[in-house]
């Protein structure tokens, strides 16, 4: 008899839901900071890896790495670009000399009509704070629109959360966020 049950246990866990997890390819975040008034820049950062873990064909799970090297700027070019990076890429913004990369690890996840609202714990200057966002699974396609506050993660360069006084100085705390991927 025991070997019976064991037989059918086996089986039954062989047939059973079993998590796959799938490697992210081609991931990319389009980023946006504004200042008060109504200039802004743009740019991109790689996802380096990730995966996403699904039962059946519900997300279960997921993580995501970014290499912050790769920053770019889109809305300037030469010269102009590259002193943006820089400064962005400085102890100013996100010490990417100490902190290389940005992670998400997924924590929470519930299935909508549309996708999934998920809660991930983001990591940035080593800092980790809970954020929850809406991704969209089309086929192999993923998209996510946030925004994350950037005092949250000590990111104080002009930042009305820190200084007094900045006029339109200030940088806005909210930086604009959209991913997208394939798996």
């Amino acid at each position: 008899m025991r070997t019976i049950t064991a037989i059918l246990a086996t089986t039954l866990l062989s047939f059973g839901l079993s998590a796959q997890t799938t490697p992210i390819t081609n991931g990319i975040i389009n980023w946006k900071g504004s200042k008060i008034t109504t200039d802004s820049h743009t740019g991109t950062l790689d996802i380096s890896e990730g995966t996403l873990t699904f039962e059946a064909d519900a997300l279960v799970g997921g993580s995501f790495t970014v290499d912050m090297n790769t920053m770019v700027c889109t809305d300037l070019s030469g010269k102009s670009a590259a002193r943006l990076v820089g400064h962005l890429k400085s102890d100013d913004f996100f010490g990417v000399a100490e902190h290389t990369t940005a992670s998400l690890t997924f924590t929470s996840i519930e299935a909508t009509g549309t996708g999934y609202t998920v809660t991930g714990d983001f990591t940035i200057r080593g800092i980790t704070n809970a954020e929850t966002f809406e991704l969209k699974i089309d086929g192999n396609k993923g998209t996510a629109n946030l925004e994350i506050d950037r005092s949250k993660y000590n990111v104080k360069y002009r930042s009305g959360s820190f200084f007094e006084n900045l006029g339109d100085k200030l940088i806005n705390d909210e930086l604009k966020l959209r991913v997208s991927f394939t798996y």
